[in-house]
Parts: structure tokens; C-alpha cells; sequence
């Protein structure tokens, strides 16, 4: 099989495993999966090199970067309303803490 498509598929089954981490709210396991897709998408710059593929590999490349997109869209379904809460908890504790600060200096 052509290296960059295998590179292709891995990538997929990584964005695959971060869409269902993502569904399941598992975030500890979405977290080690992306760090995995990153350090893949560093060798696979390296690799994806400009020869001309075969036209089954070109169209495989181009399901492959759609079907990867759409787990990304999906996986950003479920971790923007996460993101927006941890930011809201994080904002109110600060809050919390200069209040604190405030009165205990006045004291």
C-alpha cells in the first residue's frame, strides 16, 4: 500500500478515536489522542511528498481528509460547550478569589 495513504488512514482512525472519546465526555483519553495525532501529523509532513499519486490514491487521500474533517467537526461539537464551562468555573473561581482578597485585606 502507498505510504502517505497508510499515513491517511492512521491519522483517520485517531480522529475516529478522538470523535467517540468526545462522545462519551472521556477527556483524559481525548487529550493522549490528540497529542498521538499531532506527533502523527509532524511525521506525516515529512513523508507526504510531492510525487504524483495514482488516481485511487489521490481520491482514498482526498475520502480520508473529508472523513477526518468530519470527525473534527464533530469533536468540536462536543468540546466547545466543555471548553465554555471549564472557562466559566475558571472565571467565577477567579472572581471568588479577588472577593476573597478584597475583604481579607479590609479585616
Amino acid at each position: 500500500m502507498n505510504p502517505v495513504i497508510e499515513n491517511y488512514e492512521f491519522l483517520s482512525s485517531l480522529t475516529a478515536q478522538m470523535r467517540i472519546a468526545a462522545t462519551h465526555g472521556q477527556w483524559d483519553q481525548l487529550v493522549e489522542l490528540e497529542k498521538q495525532c499531532s506527533q502523527h501529523i509532524e511525521v506525516m509532513k515529512t513523508q507526504d511528498v510531492d510525487i504524483p499519486p495514482s488516481e485511487s490514491a489521490r481520491l482514498r487521500k482526498l475520502e480520508l481528509i473529508r472523513k477526518i474533517l468530519a470527525d473534527d467537526a464533530e469533536i468540536r461539537n462536543h468540546t466547545e460547550p466543555w471548553v465554555g464551562q471549564l472557562q466559566r468555573i475558571m472565571h467565577s473561581t477567579g472572581q471568588e478569589r479577588r472577593l476573597q482578597q478584597t475583604y481579607s485585606s479590609e479585616y
